[in-house]
């Protein structure tokens, strides 16, 4: 067995937008093994935006493909309010992502948490980076 090691970044709650529970469960153990403190979890659209009027999210991690729906608007919305998000798919890279979101990180599942790590870490640094240009 390996030991992870927690995330260098400061990351106190994560959303976790997956319309499938058990993957959500399964990603939650694995954030909160990564030293998250609060993990959401939202299996459909209304459950997000609702988590999100009442929360400060610092990362959400977002299923493309919610069965009748896909997370895009939501992801727009994140990019909007300036949340750093990141994509999971079982899909092939080139799932008709709109153009504004093609270049957002995806990670692909199945994951496990040395995946999820190196990929929230990408994530983060890239969202900081571009924070500091901006600011």
């Amino acid at each position: 067995m390996t030991l992870i090691s927690k995330l260098p970044l400061p990351i106190s709650r994560v959303l976790v937008l997956e319309d499938n529970f058990l993957i959500a469960l399964d990603a939650e153990d694995m954030l909160r093994k990564l030293g998250v403190l609060h993990v959401e979890i939202a299996v459909n659209l209304a459950q997000a935006s609702a988590l999100l009027s009442e929360n400060a999210f610092d990362f959400a991690l977002l299923d493309v493909d919610l069965g009748h729906e896909t997370s895009f608007g939501f992801a727009e919305r994140l990019a909007g309010q300036g949340i750093a998000f990141g994509f999971v798919s079982g899909y092939d890279e080139g799932a008709d992502f709109p153009p504004a979101l093609r270049a957002r990180a995806r990670l692909s599942k199945p994951f496990d948490e040395e995946m999820l790590r190196a990929f929230l870490i990408a994530v983060l640094e890239t969202s900081s980076d571009l924070k500091a240009s901006r600011g």
